[in-house]
């Protein structure tokens, strides 16, 4: 039970969109608490001995492009508080079926050039992006509204708005086709729908400019720096407490949640008003995973022995391959070669291991609530580019979409992007555009719920998933304005 007391605001969720929104609001000197339902904070940073004592897996998030970008995350001193970041010798590597593999590298103009023909048309899309890549990534990752760099966002969404699958035919080889396909399929959808292009050149200039590194120790240790720091600015941390609805919570000017829709109608939708509700109640969750961890008896065997210099590995030959992948995931099939992501931290942390041997990380796209056991399908996927992949595997730790849910109830279905992230479902998260004066009004703050004082800040809103913390940054923004009437001219912290 929290501590008794009046606060300024309290936190549900202690994943890294609930402690960046509490951050926020401690560094304007106001009394946070955050609550966490389980024992340990983190969300899906967490880390755990899944398999054996000594083996470190991560059981979510693993690789980071978006944390070590995030405009508020890399102007907290997270580093004094035991964050350490660990960038892999290559931060994407794509094996094809014929021995080799495209590596993206963290020069773009090497990566370009290694792309032969394609080389300037792989320029012209990321070198945009790179080149302003700090600026705009203040507009990228926030709500709907004017942005700081209006030329450069325009530029930019022109081509962010297409499907994938139209802009990769601006590509002639397989290769770099391939290479963009991969990167888009993070959207978790179908590469055929608007906006899955955003994705691919997001992740791809993040490659280019701050890396796709992982943390020391575990992608814990992103939401462990943030908790102590936290902490040290006066807030306050209790787990191991379930919020079930609001008269548990001690008194509070504010309250935030790091929730999705479902679990926020379940715990305050008598607050709200029935419009409202509807509105929560038509919100669209997305795709499940189906994931394994591994212990290995050595690296793995990959056909191109470059793979294994990379912190991530695409699995899925061919962009037609992996859109015909994501296509029968959208329409609620099970691919026979689905699209697989491994990560490969061991080969660079040696903290995740206790000897010789390897820990490996591998998922793949499912439909929502899929209780499928993927393995097999998984580990053909692997041993297609790393034959003899099985005899170096000592042991593995599956978990389905509904096991996902039942590990972190933000994950209805299995989905870890907190929602549908569709052309109709990104900007307007967590409810759909409407013209009730309400909607109309929200639409530039939609953090805001229709009762007083209770907010999202999870990443059922803007900007969506990802571990960057500014769905919590900009939801306690909005508190700020809206609650304690802080201006931003007035405010002691800015981006």
């Amino acid at each position: 039970m929290p501590a008794s007391g009046y606060y300024d605001a309290i936190v549900v969720g202690s994943g890294p969109n609930g402690l960046a929104a509490a951050i926020r609001l401690a560094l304007e000197d106001l009394s946070v608490l955050v609550v966490e339902a389980e024992y340990t904070i983190g969300g899906g940073t967490r880390t755990k001995e899944l398999i054996r004592p000594g083996y470190f897996h991560d059981v979510c998030s693993a690789i980071h492009p978006m944390a070590i970008a995030s405009p508020f995350l890399r102007q907290l001193p997270l580093k004094e508080y035991g964050l350490k970041w660990i960038q892999p010798v290559f931060p994407l590597a794509h094996p094809m079926d014929n021995g080799r593999a495209v590596i993206m590298r963290n020069n773009l103009d090497e990566t370009a050039s290694s792309l032969g023909s394609d080389e300037k048309v792989y320029r012209s899309l990321m070198k945009p992006l790179a080149d302003h890549w700090h600026d705009l990534t203040k507009d990228l990752l926030a709500p709907l509204r004017i942005p700081g760099n209006p030329l450069k966002m325009a530029r930019f969404g022109l081509k962010a708005l297409q499907p994938a699958g139209r802009l990769a035919r601006k590509f002639s080889t397989e290769e770099a086709k391939a290479l963009f396909g991969g990167i888009a399929a993070h959207s978790i959808m179908d590469l055929d729908k608007p906006v899955t292009s955003a994705i691919g050149l997001v992740l791809g200039a993040a490659a280019h400019t701050t890396g796709w590194p992982m943390p020391e120790g575990g992608s814990q240790m992103i939401t462990r720096s943030m908790a102590s720091y936290f902490q040290s600015l006066g807030g306050t941390i209790e787990t191991g407490f379930r919020v079930e609805n609001l008269a548990q919570l001690p008194p509070s000017k504010v309250v935030l949640f790091d929730l999705t829709p479902r679990q926020v109608l379940s715990i305050a939708g008598e607050r709200f008003t029935p419009r409202y509700r509807h509105l929560l109640e038509k919100f669209r969750y997305g795709a499940g995973v189906f994931k394994i961890d591994y212990i290995l008896n050595g690296p793995v065997p990959w056909s191109e022995a470059r793979c294994g210099q990379a912190g991530t590995v695409h699995l899925g030959g061919t962009f037609a391959e992996i859109a015909a992948s994501e296509k029968e995931m959208s329409m609620g099939r099970h691919s026979a070669r689905p699209y697989v992501l491994v990560a490969q931290q061991s080969m660079f942390d040696p903290t995740r291991t206790p000897d010789m041997k390897h820990t490996l990380w591998a998922y793949c796209h499912v439909p929502n609530g899929s209780a499928r056991d993927m393995t097999v399908e998984i580990e053909n996927q692997i041993e297609r580019f790393a034959p003899g992949f099985r005899d170096v595997v000592d042991e593995r730790f599956t978990m389905n979409a509904p096991q996902f849910e039942e590990y972190n109830a933000n994950y209805i279905g299995g989905d870890i992007n907190g929602g549908v992230q569709d052309i109709w479902q990104l900007f307007t998260r967590p409810v759909a555009f409407d013209s009730a004066p309400f909607r109309l009004k929200s639409l530039f703050s939609p953090y805001a719920t229709s009762a007083n004082g209770i907010y999202f800040c999870s990443s059922s809103s803007p900007p969506g998933g990802g571990v960057h913390g500014m769905c919590g940054f900009h939801a306690a923004n909005s508190v700020l304005s809206r609650e304690f009437g802080l201006p931003e001219q007035k405010r002691r912290f800015k981006l």
